[in-house]
């Protein structure tokens, strides 16, 4: 379960933007620093770059720097795979200094090798890239063992205290019925909670056949989550897997998430590289936050329901206002 301490924190941070009056600020830092993987998932949009870039690191100095300078109480470390940096440790070690909850994405290949850099903390979170049962997996990352691999990671961070979570991308062909059984699966494992988002289009990534259209989307998930069990938990808003259903309406919010990566803070969101700012009032001051989002006509964002864009959205939502609290409890109790 999330600790309370975490959900006060992002609480009370949201309540006192609201009370500022500020309409667009940050929820959670995209920090990429590096693209570098050990892996060459086919719809994967970030590794598509020549070895100069891939070379590339952010330093721990300029990870921090990016973290005072955004203010977002949480921290997504993502790539590229995180733990090929050979300072990952001091990185993490000066955000949890800086008090930021941070999730670690990883597709756990190192994880076990690497583990003994960490010590357990609430403010540290290994998220496990998972996209389904062994079969599933496996043809996602386009290699074999590499789900047997990350469980077993999993295991063993879970054995030593550390909090857990798997992060799940599903895509065109998804089975429903399998979905549900491998929540059931990850969650006997005794992780924390599932974060599922349906696949975002790259352009660069190699496979664009089985990126879902916005309907697919919404019949999927109302598959998956018909009769929703309670042995699942979700590190998701409520109100977003119920957007995720069709059962409310939101825009993106690409200002909630912000990217920071080895070229700067990605312009607009960390789907989309429309050019990069040199700071982070710049990223705010300067791109044309209207120009995107799924009411904005933008080809490139009409079939994006991803959690990067509108989770912040109904973050947004739950504290706005009293209605839309209230349609959180419900969408929690059902």
């Amino acid at each position: 379960m999330v600790p309370l301490s975490q959900i006060w924190t992002v609480a009370s941070y949201v309540l006192s933007k609201k009370i500022k009056g500020e309409k667009r600020y940050p929820l959670v830092l995209m920090l990429e620093p590096l693209f570098r993987c050990n892996l060459a998932c086919a719809g994967c949009g970030k590794i598509q770059y020549p070895d100069h870039i891939l070379n590339r690191r952010l330093t721990p100095e300029q990870c921090w720097a990016a973290a005072d300078e955004c203010g977002a109480p949480i921290v997504s470390i993502a790539g590229g795979e995180p733990l090929v940096h050979k300072e990952i440790d001091r990185i993490v070690a000066g955000l949890i200094e800086r008090k930021k909850y941070i999730y670690l994405c990883t597709n756990a290949i190192l994880l076990r090798k690497r583990i003994d850099l960490f010590k357990p903390s609430k403010y540290l979170t290994f998220s496990i890239h998972l996209d389904g049962l062994k079969e599933e997996h496996d043809e996602s990352v386009c290699r074999e063992g590499v789900y047997e691999t990350a469980v077993e990671g999993i295991k063993e961070a879970v054995k030593r205290g550390f909090r857990v979570t798997i992060n799940s991308t599903l895509f065109d062909g998804a089975n429903p019925q399998r979905v549900r059984t491998f929540f059931d699966e990850v969650m006997s494992l005794g992780i924390e909670g599932i974060m599922v988002s349906p696949g975002y289009s790259y352009q660069k990534a190699p496979d664009q056949e089985h990126f879902l259209q916005r309907n697919k989307t919404r019949e999927l998930f109302q598959q998956i989550l018909r009769e929703k069990k309670k042995s699942w938990k979700f590190n998701l808003s409520p109100l977003f897997l119920e957007f995720l259903q069709g059962n409310v309406e939101y825009d993106c919010t690409p200002w909630g998430n912000p990217t920071y990566n080895v070229f700067g803070w990605q312009k607009p969101c960390y789907l989309l590289q429309d050019g990069y700012a040199k700071s982070f009032k710049e990223l705010i001051e300067t791109t044309p936050w209207e120009k995107y989002g799924f009411r904005s006509g933008n080809p490139k964002c009409a079939n994006c329901m991803v959690h990067s864009g509108y989770e912040a959205t109904a973050v947004n939502d739950t504290f706005g206002s009293w209605k839309g609290f209230v349609k959180t409890v419900k969408a929690a109790l059902s």
